[in-house]
């Protein structure tokens, strides 16, 4: 082969292919990928014969006119070899030819076997066409001329072809290129419209999306797939996919609005950003976009955009790029539905659905997301910032008010389904949440019994798809899914977000972390504002002022302010030292605010402020409660236990904000236990109900209430 500088990624013009053949015996193989632009005229030679004997090239590999490959007789080995200096030659002598279409802006593997008596064709691993020939090796002609015998693309004669190159290689034994085309295949980029929404799919195949303005535009959501020949996905994870707005019919880039705002923008947590400069993370292969378009097509004379995708670290190539399908731009009113939706994220969401299934390290990874590690091992914070600038909801001013509907709670503990006192789930196992191998029986989801009435014939305006996704996603995916619909839905979408997912999961616990979804983001977005004032980091010891007085408020608990023990339990939480980061305020955040949810409730509230006796000392983790439990001469008394606030729930964990009941049980064990008073404090039927206190305690289990003693050196276990 040639000594000419190869592209990124292995990639180089198809003009710029030369491969020498250095065959003594007749015979040899060559194979490469190969991808032909739409530009390409047919006939068009892809490689030439060239020898230094010869003043002007011989084809050797052509497709012709009806785009059919053909591979012919080689110079000074074969009788037929085609004359040199015309394209059209070639017809008039025996060649091998397949009976199907070449495949244009399409990877394709090319293999071709020279032998002395006859000639082969393989396209994609597979042989399509053989020709016989007759041999000049036992006459005159000396088969040393072979090794001059370069294949090259050297156009001329009005052969234009426009393509790429990929995994070139020349063999001396034709078995060699059996399985080529398994080895190093190129890639390729694509739109995967299955996953696309908010799309309006016009006549003509041109699609409508709304924009303009920031009251009016929409986002719009696209996946881009990076692949190899053969369709599978490629993990390129340090790769971002790049996406811009460009004129149809010029390719041209699309100029900033009247107020010079970037023409396409990338929505990120709620915030807008010009695209250019955020692009997206290949994962699994796969960049998912939300984007929305600030220029409309009335602005630019009517015409047509598109929005084109590339990975510029992979090279520069038409194959690493991607355009949509022609944009027509339009401003609407945003109450205004758009009448034909591209929702087809079917394929996709079901892919996904599947890992979310077969891995559970999203649920229990959240029992290590507290515990001071790095980042990687906090998968459910990674893209949720709280800082959000466009939350569209409607909040009481007084925010001290009891907002019914809305706490973080846990698994429901009522008379059918208790056993020595305690609940168990619907399939009579023990609610030992914090001792079995699963985060919590909520997460079951298929293991709870759905409302007998039937809601198939409901329709709502978020889709199916979206609340069956919801319900077997791992805490990430529903994180990510909440600040999304949180930012872009309709108080009443979320309310039936919330009772469809209740409905079909069997637990109205996941129903209430979405009802709280966009109070938790907008007060969380309003306290960091308040903290930070535009800084990165906030110091600690005056950070935690704040977000006590913000927790009392949400808590109604005027009287009882965060003990020492408490500020160290939240900093660990926080995972912070001297200085708060937002994304510590987030992990903190989204586990303070489903308790302070629940200590608003009127059956929690006396409780957390009754202070003789102190029925929750605190926040305590659960080494801390077991260490009280068991005293400096062993096991305390059956019967003696300890409130306490889970530290691993953290929202959008359904039992986020619950209490747990750690006793010493009959037998001298630990045991924990969720409390979950929804159907009883929740119900209409709330007459002669009794304080939860006087509950606890008429439990036979449960006989005296035990003091904590806090350590400094307990770890975040539970």
């Amino acid at each position: 082969m040639g000594s000419d500088a190869m592209g990124r990624e292995g990639y180089r013009t198809l003009k710029d292919l030369r491969l020498e053949i250095e065959g003594k015996e007749g015979t040899f193989s060559i194979c490469f990928w190969v991808y032909l632009m739409n530009s390409t005229t047919f006939p068009a030679i892809i490689l030439h014969q060239v020898h230094s004997d010869i003043s002007q090239s011989a084809p050797f590999l052509i497709i012709n006119e009806n785009k059919r490959v053909n591979i012919l007789p080689v110079l000074f080995l074969h009788e037929e070899a085609p004359d040199t200096g015309s394209i059209n030659s070639w017809t008039e002598v025996p060649h091998a030819t397949v009976d199907f279409e070449f495949s244009l802006e399409k990877w394709v593997h090319v293999g071709c076997e020279v032998c002395p008596n006859n000639i082969r064709l393989q396209i994609n691993g597979e042989i399509v066409a053989k020709k016989s020939l007759s041999s000049l090796l036992n006459k005159e002609s000396n088969s040393s001329d072979l090794k001059k015998i370069t294949l090259a693309n050297v156009g001329g004669n009005g052969n234009n072809v426009q393509g790429y190159v990929h995994n070139f290689e020349v063999f001396h034994n034709v078995s060699f290129i059996k399985d080529h085309h398994l080895k190093d295949p190129p890639l390729k980029l694509s739109i995967d419209e299955s996953a696309a929404s908010e799309v309006e799919e016009e006549s003509g195949g041109i699609w409508g999306i709304v924009g303009g303005k920031a009251s009016c535009r929409r986002n719009f959501s696209l996946d881009v797939v990076l692949s190899d020949a053969f369709g599978q996905p490629v993990d390129k994870e340090n790769e971002q996919v790049f996406a811009s707005l460009v004129y149809a019919d010029t390719g041209a880039p699309v100029e900033n609005t009247s107020d010079d705002e970037a023409p396409l923008l990338s929505s990120y947590d709620g915030i807008e950003f010009s695209s250019r400069e955020r692009p997206s993370k290949l994962l699994l292969g796969r960049a998912s976009f939300k984007l929305r378009i600030s220029q409309l097509s009335s602005k630019c004379d009517n015409r047509l955009f598109l929005i084109r995708f590339c990975v510029p670290k992979l090279g520069n190539y038409p194959f690493l790029q991607t355009n949509t399908c022609p944009i027509r731009c339009i401003s609407r009113s945003r109450n205004t539905r758009l009448s034909t939706l591209v929702w087809k994220r079917s394929t996709y969401a079901l892919q996904r659905l599947n890992l979310s299934q077969s891995s559970a390290m999203d649920d229990r990874s959240l029992e290590h997301t507290h515990s001071g590690h790095e980042e990687k091992t906090n998968p459910l914070m990674k893209r949720f910032r709280v800082g959000l600038d466009k939350i569209s909801v409607s909040v009481n001013a007084d925010s001290t008010k009891k907002q019914s509907g809305v706490e973080c709670n846990s698994h429901v503990w009522i008379p059918n389904q208790v056993e020595n006192g305690f609940p168990r789930s619907l399939d009579g196992r023990s609610l030992n949440f914090e001792e079995d191998a699963y985060p919590s029986e909520s997460e079951s989801i298929g293991e709870r019994n759905s409302p007998s009435n039937s809601m198939g014939s409901r329709r709502y305006p978020i889709s199916d798809i979206t609340i069956f996704k919801y319900c077997l996603a791992g805490l990430t995916e529903r994180s990510l899914m909440l600040k999304e619909i949180a930012t872009s839905s309709s108080d009443r979408e979320i309310s039936e977000l919330a009772h469809q997912v209740s409905h079909y999961s069997g637990c109205s616990h996941h129903g209430n972390q979405i009802l709280s979804a966009k109070r938790l983001i907008e007060d969380g977005t309003n306290l960091w504002r308040a903290m930070s004032a535009n800084n990165h980091h906030v110091p600690w010891e005056s950070a935690v002022y704040e977000i006590e007085e913000q927790f009392m408020k949400i808590a109604s608990c005027g009287s009882r302010s965060f003990s020492h023990q408490d500020l160290e339990i939240l900093r660990r939480i926080a995972g912070c030292q001297e200085y708060l980061t937002q994304e510590n305020f987030e992990k903190l955040w989204c586990w303070l605010y489903p308790v302070a949810c629940i200590i608003s409730r009127d059956w929690v509230n006396p409780i957390w402020n009754s202070t003789s006796p102190k029925w929750i000392e605190g926040f305590i983790t659960k080494e801390e409660a077991e260490a009280s439990l068991q005293g400096p001469a062993g096991f305390q008394e059956p019967g003696t236990f300890i409130l306490r606030f889970p530290t691993s729930r953290s929202w959008p964990h359904p039992d986020a904000g619950s209490l747990i009941v750690t006793y010493i049980g009959k037998d001298y064990k630990l045991r924990h236990r969720l409390l979950s008073m929804d159907h009883i404090y929740g119900s209409d039927r709330r007459i002669d109900v009794k304080p939860l206190q006087d509950m606890l305690l008429a439990e036979p289990e449960l006989s005296r209430l035990g003091r904590t003693m806090r350590s400094y050196k307990a770890h975040l276990q539970h």
